[in-house]
């Protein structure tokens, strides 16, 4: 009964301090539209990221105040909220977006998410996104690009387009390299060879890179796991029953592994691809470990 009282208040606490800081995000958004400067609008965008701060905020108090939660947290001390960076990640559960906002919210900018073209239609969610300026991708596949050779290099423009956004206040953008959230299912269908991740994507890193790779001052690689709580855990949190939340960060360098021209030169584009794959198995082994040390 008590997990079930929980789990109603908490998401009602959720759904209310999204609600609400997503209207006072688009009040300022049509502000922002209304002023003359690109400075003024840059400071607009500063305190639409503070009202994404009071939401995170106010989401880890929930977290702390109904869940009993060890935070196992490694890495990352050289971190500055005034750098522009790009974070990749695994990306196991909803819990991941409220778990980088808590860990990160006073360590790096408020980060950006790269969000699928259909989180936009979520009501007030998916507008305080749009207003947040956060990158709505739509992925079109072989098949569709070879019946539709017109789209291609869609992808790559809205990326430039978004990105160009960020150029007047520090920024971290953030890219779920899979592609998708990790199942057991998932993970055996996808024969990638990995025990605990999905095949990482190389296209969403290197659009981003591509438009915004001499801005950004480092890549942001973090580990995410929640060991005792792995078939639902944003379900668990709700409910009070989340125990442990392990967080590993490392801070890599723009260098030759990742400068380059992705579409157009096909042994960097191999590099590239050795190099995030190599990246993975290294997440890989250190998710075994956790998962191993529970």
């Amino acid at each position: 009964m008590l997990a079930l009282l929980f789990f109603v208040l908490n998401s009602l606490v959720v759904i209310v301090n999204s609600v609400i800081c997503s209207v006072v995000i688009c009040i300022i958004a049509l502000v922002k539209v209304l002023l003359p400067s690109p400075k003024l609008k840059a400071n607009a965008t500063s305190v639409a990221n503070q009202v994404m701060w009071l939401w995170a905020t106010i989401n880890a108090k929930v977290l702390a105040l109904t869940n009993h939660v060890e935070w196992d947290i490694e890495g990352g001390e050289e971190l500055k909220q005034d750098g522009w960076y790009l974070l990749i990640s695994n990306h196991l559960s909803w819990t991941d977006i409220v778990v980088l906002c808590c860990v990160f919210k006073d360590r790096i900018p408020m980060p950006k998410f790269f969000l699928k073209q259909q989180l936009m239609y979520i009501p007030f969610l998916g507008m305080a996104c749009w207003a947040l300026d956060m990158p709505f991708m739509r992925r079109y596949s072989r098949e569709y690009l070879i019946r539709h050779p017109e789209k291609r290099g869609q992808d790559l423009l809205t990326t430039r387009r978004s990105c160009e956004k960020f150029k007047y206040t520090p920024t971290t953008v953030v890219n779920y390299v899979e592609g998708t959230r990790f199942t057991r299912e998932k993970q055996r269908s996808s024969k990638a060879g990995y025990q605990y991740l999905l095949q990482p994507k190389t296209g969403g890193i290197a659009y981003t890179l591509a438009a915004m790779g001499d801005q950004f001052e480092n890549i942001i690689d973090v580990t995410l796991a929640y060991p005792e709580n792995t078939d639902k855990p944003f379900k668990d949190m709700l409910m009070g029953r989340m125990t442990k939340i392990v967080v590993r960060t490392q801070v890599l360098p723009i260098d030759e592994h990742v400068r380059g021209d992705y579409f157009n030169d096909k042994p960097f584009k191999r590099q590239f691809q050795q190099w995030l794959s190599s990246l993975w198995q290294d997440k890989d082994l250190l998710l075994q470990k956790i998962y191993q040390s529970k």
